[in-house]
């Protein structure tokens, strides 16, 4: 086995995301695991109570400087970042032996953006936004399945994972408005590099995020520094 000798830059780059973006693409070229976009995310209720899933990165967008997920609105993680709009995230690759965390603000994606996401989804997974009522009870899987077999049912499609059913299938099925993306605006970035001995490589960037219009945010300068492991 090859030793695994990898270091951060030295100097360390001006800003982190350009890098996390190139490791996302190398997780994704080594081919190592079925999801190399999956990222766990943290959020919060108002008054501290923490909890974590994992969701999927489906962007990463350097300048200037923030990440792109999508759920649904109405789930647990919808209701706690309209009350709390902060959230962490961290995108492991053990193969690879990296890692970055990220902290920020997290603000809606626009309209547009959302469905043309959703329009690139296959028809199954649109019709199964619809039928969920994310994060909230049912009383039994079969009263989940009636409900898919009733959103198909609206959509003029089969029901999803029935026998037959194509999975090219177009058919134009519309955004339900409970549904979309996220944008998490850096404000903190940690790569990290295992290190031998666990004498680990890590550096840590931070910047101020001033809110301006449309969502966005006026970004300060990245500051940046090496940590101990």
């Amino acid at each position: 086995m090859t030793e695994h000798t990898e270091l951060l830059p030295d100097p360390l780059p001006a800003e982190p995301l350009g890098v996390v973006a190139r490791w996302l693409a190398d997780a994704w070229a080594a081919r190592r695991q079925p999801n190399a976009n999956a990222m766990v995310l943290a959020t919060s209720t108002p008054d501290g109570r923490p909890s974590a899933r994992v969701v999927l990165c489906k962007q990463i967008v350097p300048q200037p400087g923030y990440l792109v997920f999508y759920t649904n609105y109405q789930s647990s993680k919808g209701r706690q970042l309209e009350d709390n709009p902060r959230a962490a995230a961290v995108l492991h690759w053990d193969a690879l032996h990296r890692q970055v965390r990220i902290e920020g603000v997290v603000v809606q994606g626009t309209a547009a953006e959302s469905d043309a996401y959703f329009a690139s989804r296959s028809w199954d997974k649109r019709v199964g936004a619809w039928a969920s009522a994310q994060s909230e009870p049912v009383p039994s899987r079969a009263a989940l399945e009636r409900s898919v077999a009733a959103a198909a049912q609206r959509f003029g499609t089969p029901v999803p994972g029935s026998a037959g059913a194509e999975q090219n299938l177009r058919i134009d099925i519309p955004r339900p408005a409970h549904w979309g993306g996220y944008h998490l605006w850096a404000d903190a970035v940690e790569l990290w590099v295992e290190g031998q001995a666990r004498i680990h490589d890590r550096a840590r960037w931070s910047r101020t995020l001033k809110p301006a219009a449309g969502g966005a945010f006026e970004a300060g300068a990245w500051q940046v520094a090496r940590l101990q492991p």
